[in-house]
């Protein structure tokens, strides 16, 4: 994973008060963490930790598609972000993980690389 040096954030953020906290020198590391059916929810790691896009209610923003994570972030700078798994198991037979759960790095250095393009 690359080196965090984008500037603290608050633990969460909504998307309207996000522009406010990034720095287009250093942005922070964008976790697209993808979740049973099909929702997709968004974490920015820095160097102080990780900061939770929510909603105005305070709760976990949820997408059911990249492309609307792409729409909102896009614009702001953010290029690219890490696509993760929020368990790794084998889906294909039903198998639960083996071992104790990936932390956070773990997920990252296992995660695929995502641009963000709005079309």
């Amino acid at each position: 994973m690359e080196t965090l040096l984008a500037p603290a954030m608050p633990d969460t953020l909504t998307a309207e008060r996000l522009p406010r906290w990034l720095s287009p020198e250093q942005l922070p590391l964008v976790e697209i963490r993808s979740l049973d059916m099909g929702y997709y929810i968004v974490q920015f790691h820095h160097r102080e930790g990780t900061t939770s896009l929510v909603d105005k209610r305070g709760e976990t923003r949820r997408f059911t598609g990249t492309q609307w994570i792409s729409r909102l972030l896009a614009p702001l700078g953010l290029t690219h972000g890490v696509l993760t798994w929020a368990d790794v198991a084998d889906e294909m037979c039903g198998l639960p993980p083996e071992g104790p759960a990936l932390t956070a790095q773990q997920r990252l250095d296992v995660g695929t690389r995502v641009a963000f393009m709005t079309r």
